[in-house]
This record gives C-alpha cells, sequence and structure tokens, in this order.
C-alpha cells in the first residue's frame, strides 16, 4: 500500500475493532499517525497495542477512551490530539450502534434517545470541533460512515435508520457550507458487514427485527457479507488528495465505480448523483403525479 497519508493525522471514532479498527490499520499501513476512540477502554488499549506493529518510529499512534456523545468527551479527544500529535488533518466518524430493536413504542426510549445522541450527534459535535481547526489550515477531511438506513427504511431498528438519514443531511449541509475551504466532507456506504453489529442481530432474534430482516442477516453471515477491505479502501481514499474537491457524496464503497471519481470531478459537482434526494413521478415515468 502506498504512502498515501504520510505525514497527516487522523481521529477515528469507534476504532477499537471491525471497520473502524480496520481502518486505523490501514492509515497507519498508508502512513498516518492515528488517534482511536472509543467507550471500552480495555478493547481500545488491545487495539492500540495491535496497531502499533503496523507504525513506523515516525508514526503516533495514541487512543483516548471516550463517547462521542459527551461534548467534554469531544473536547478532550480534539485537545488530546492537538497537544500530542500537534495536528489535525483527517476525522473518521465511524463510531454507531444499532440501539433498540423491535417496533417503536416497544422500545425503550432512553435507549432510542442514546442511539440518536451518539450516531448523529457524536458524529456532529465532532465535525463541529475540528471545523475550526480546518478552516484555520485550510484544509481537512471529514469522512463519515453510513448504514442501511440512510438510504431505506430499516422496520424494527428505527432509531439506527433516523440516525443514519439525518447524519447523511448533516453531511451534505455542512460540504456546502465548507466551500472555498479546501474541506471535503463525504461519507461511505460500506456495504453490508460481518461485524459485532451483525452478531447483535442474530441475537435478537426474529421477533425483534423481523423475519426478512432476520433472514437476510443470516444469509449474510454465511456468506461473509461484504467484507472490511472496500471500505477501508474508500476512506483512504476520501482521505488522501486523490479525493480532492470531490464533497457532499454518499459513496458505495462495493456499488460505486469511486476509483474514477477524480477524472469526472467537475461533472461530479455539478451534479445530484450520490446524494439524498426526492424521488418524483416523472423519475419513475408516471405522468399523473406531477405538474
Amino acid at each position: 500500500m502506498s504512502k498515501k497519508l504520510q505525514d497527516k493525522i487522523a481521529i477515528i471514532t469507534g476504532a477499537n475493532q471491525g471497520l473502524g479498527f480496520e481502518i486505523a490499520k490501514n492509515f497507519l499501513i498508508s502512513g498516518a499517525s492515528v488517534v482511536i476512540c472509543a467507550r471500552n477502554a480495555d478493547l481500545l488499549e488491545k487495539a492500540r497495542l495491535n496497531l502499533a506493529s503496523y507504525a513506523t518510529d515516525n508514526q503516533k499512534i495514541l487512543s483516548i477512551p471516550s463517547d462521542v456523545s459527551s461534548i467534554n468527551d469531544v473536547k478532550e479527544i480534539v485537545n488530546m490530539t492537538l497537544k500530542e500529535l500537534k495536528g489535525c488533518h483527517i476525522l473518521v466518524n465511524n463510531a454507531g450502534i444499532y440501539g433498540p430493536k423491535g417496533s417503536i413504542e416497544t422500545n425503550d426510549w432512553s435507549e432510542w434517545v442514546k442511539t440518536i445522541e451518539i450516531n448523529l450527534f457524536g458524529s456532529i459535535l465532532m465535525a463541529r470541533e475540528l471545523i475550526p481547526i480546518f478552516k484555520s489550515q485550510h484544509y481537512g477531511k471529514i469522512i463519515q460512515l453510513s448504514g442501511g438506513g440512510a438510504t431505506n427504511p430499516m422496520p424494527n431498528i428505527s432509531a439506527y435508520a433516523v440516525s443514519k438519514a439525518a447524519v447523511i443531511r448533516f453531511m451534505e449541509t455542512i460540504a456546502e457550507e465548507l466551500k472555498g475551504f479546501n474541506i471535503d466532507v463525504n461519507a461511505i456506504a460500506p456495504g453490508a458487514l460481518n461485524t459485532r453489529m451483525l452478531d447483535e442481530i442474530m441475537e435478537a432474534g426474529p421477533d425483534k427485527v423481523g423475519m426478512n430482516f432476520f433472514e437476510k442477516s443470516k444469509k449474510q453471515k454465511d456468506n461473509g457479507g461484504a467484507g472490511l477491505i472496500k471500505a477501508s479502501e474508500l476512506a483512504i481514499f476520501l482521505a488522501n488528495n486523490d479525493s480532492d474537491g470531490i464533497t457532499g457524496k454518499l459513496i458505495s464503497a462495493v456499488w460505486d465505480n469511486w476509483e474514477e471519481f477524480p477524472r469526472h470531478k467537475d461533472q461530479l459537482n455539478s451534479s445530484d448523483i450520490y446524494t439524498l434526494r426526492r424521488i418524483i413521478g416523472r423519475d419513475r415515468n408516471i405522468s399523473w403525479s406531477d405538474k
């Protein structure tokens, strides 16, 4: 893997396992120094020790146990990064949970709200804290992890679906706000991953998540899912200079031909492709529905 992130400093949330860990590993291999954070301090320390084997003498890896839904924790993440690593260039908002499963009227409300706080507010707080730094250096990359809930309804997993749809619109909005500051903001749809979140679905069972989603998840578990490599490769692309000027897009790691995007930046930036938009009748050749 080439050193496309040489001398860059990245904060990666939810990086003690799964996709976050894989992104941190490949950022290190690509030359970056990384800050990893997650709520479980024990798993985080194990991740840091594991990741250390991928770092050279010129790279640093810092782990900070934290909850991204806490303003104080978010400030500490950023302050510690600036103090210990002397800067920051890349934010990867990966931290996320499924939250309560089952019909909305049976969900524990505090768990539902906590899901929004982690998945949505956590991403917003991290971006909000780093944007002034990115503006001051006239450079930054914000990479948001998406999920199936961003583009499809997810019955019985409503908090997750709502949070993922909301965070994509937030991504699109700040991408517009930050035009002219050389700060790119994009989201990754990683595909169906066989991580701890899939294990949660299997443990919850069809009574909680619905038979269709359970059977789909069971098939995914059996066939191995999308794997972590493509999403990690897309994260590296969005974090390095090859993607400069590409912003405000929700990109599928598996299905979109994102390797070709740099050749078509003008067309990308003048189009609403890879964004969330309302589908109207004429988009589906229905003549009676639109004035």
